[in-house]
């Protein structure tokens, strides 16, 4: 076990758990958007493990972009104030666009996200989380796809951290 490992709780997806749900999803993107602009933008930094695989998993021709946005800092607690801190460039008229994000929360920072992306007139948009977890939300927007739901714990692994650590575990634990 590794010092990183020591002060998780609990593993409540497996690394197989997440690898299956992603190679199904990535087949399902691939069938919906075949023929089409795919465009799958990750959100900086807990999307980039899961937009990685994701991608690796979409059978046909697709871009990657990022947006980077904030709200948590150094606490297990959203601040709610969403500050984007990258955000894209290019013209996104034409495309179909992914939204690929590791947790869907209170809902700020992708209710952000996605207004800011739509007004960019995309020819559609679809939200896709890794993890979903309701119970916190407090703005009004849900997936589209969800790979797993979770309860109201705080979650590291697979991208997610706390205070920049604990991104680099193959599974997603309770802190």
């Amino acid at each position: 076990m590794t010092s990183a490992e020591t002060e998780v709780k609990s593993v409540l997806i497996s690394e197989e758990e997440i690898k299956e749900a992603i190679a199904k999803t990535g087949k399902e993107i691939s069938e919906k958007y075949k023929g089409k602009k795919l465009l799958v933008v990750g959100i900086l930094k807990g999307s980039f493990v899961f937009v990685a695989d994701l991608v690796r998993e979409i059978t046909i021709p697709c871009e990657v972009d990022f947006m980077a946005a904030k709200s948590y800092g150094s606490s297990t607690v959203s601040s709610g104030d969403v500050n984007i801190t990258r955000d894209i460039a290019s013209d996104l008229s034409g495309y179909n666009i992914i939204i690929a994000e590791d947790i869907l929360d209170t809902g700020n920072t992708l209710s952000k996200v996605k207004r800011k992306l739509l007004e960019r007139n995309p020819e559609s948009l679809e939200l896709i989380v890794l993890l979903d977890k309701p119970d916190r939300r407090t703005a009004e927007i849900e997936a589209d796809k969800a790979l797993f739901t979770i309860p109201d714990a705080f979650v590291v692994g697979y991208g997610l951290d706390y205070d920049e650590k604990y991104r680099n575990l193959k599974y997603i634990g309770v802190l």
